[in-house]
């Protein structure tokens, strides 16, 4: 399968323009935005995208934009959370899309807001050699279980790892067919030490920061760009990042580089900054590829 490139992109679901941003001369509405967005795919190549957040707005902007620019994407619809892959090098071999319930058993309450929270699921044959991967991109319950938070609703931590688990059981039934590397990504909702991702790792799944041969980004890759503006990004550990990569049934050598992608001008398109990371599926990396990214550099 050779180099492959795979991202989580939560785009921040905003289709108008809002009085807060015109009021400082600033557009956030979802036309101006995939302009950015674009950019951001034309500087790191990706071969697959995994969205959050994704509105039938900002996909018809992104895909006629790359289309625009030459580039064969395909998408996968699947909500908020579609998936977006290059179509000269990968064949589409099987997908499924799932709602995440409202209801978590055992739990009152309601733990998906306005349906955004699903995942898209798609198993890829590589056009070259033929060699598969399974894919999901998820977006889970997003309010938090601490009694001081001001976004506080008791069960939530119990709800992501509730949604995550469907999400994990049909991942195994994937594998159990078709027999390939399982990679999983998206927005969690959730730090590196809550629930949901040690109840992912309790599965035998991998965060890919952490398996990473050649780097691995510190970074958390978030920052505030909300409806009232946005403000400079501003560091913090890799462990508070709500943006992750799993991969499970694969060799160790899978990942290769994991990086937060952070450029200046990514700053008034999404509080998410992209999440990107590289694997040699055909386990040999002696040579550095001719369109690897760079070690990332502080834009600060």
């Amino acid at each position: 399968m050779g180099t492959l490139r795979i991202m989580s992109h939560n785009v921040w679901k905003c289709d108008r323009n809002l009085p807060a941003w015109e009021a400082k001369g600033e557009d956030c509405s979802a036309s101006a935005r995939a302009k950015g967005i674009i950019r951001v795919y034309t500087d790191t190549h990706p071969d697959i995208i995994g969205f959050q957040e994704m509105s039938f707005v900002m996909a018809d902007e992104i895909i006629l934009g790359l289309a625009d620019k030459g580039l064969r994407y395909a998408l996968l619809w699947g909500r908020d959370t579609p998936i977006l892959y290059r179509q000269d090098r990968l064949e589409l071999l099987d997908s499924e899309f799932l709602l995440y319930p409202t209801e978590i058993p055992g739990w009152e309450g309601e733990f998906n807001n306005d349906g955004t929270k699903s995942w898209c699921a798609a198993v890829f044959r590589d056009k070259t050699d033929g060699k598969k991967l399974i894919f999901m991109t998820t977006h889970l319950w997003w309010k938090s279980s601490a009694p001081s938070s001001e976004n506080y609703q008791v069960g939530s931590d119990e709800a992501r790892a509730y949604q995550l688990n469907m999400a994990m059981d049909r991942l195994e039934k994937f594998h159990s067919e078709y027999g390939c590397p399982v990679v999983l990504v998206g927005d969690f909702n959730a730090a590196y030490t809550k629930p949901v991702i040690q109840s992912a790792l309790s599965r035998c799944y991998l965060h890919a920061h952490n398996i990473a041969t050649e780097f691995a980004d510190s970074d958390w890759g978030y920052h505030y760009c909300f409806g009232d503006g946005y403000k400079p990004y501003v560091k913090a550990p890799f462990e508070k990042a709500i943006d992750h990569i799993m991969v499970k049934f694969a060799p160790a050598d899978f990942v290769r580089r994991f990086e937060r992608y952070t450029p200046d001008y990514y700053l008034p398109l999404s509080d998410h900054s992209p999440v990107l990371w590289m694997c040699l599926c055909n386990f040999h990396h002696d040579k550095q590829p001719k369109n690897a990214l760079p070690h990332r550099q502080s834009i600060f």
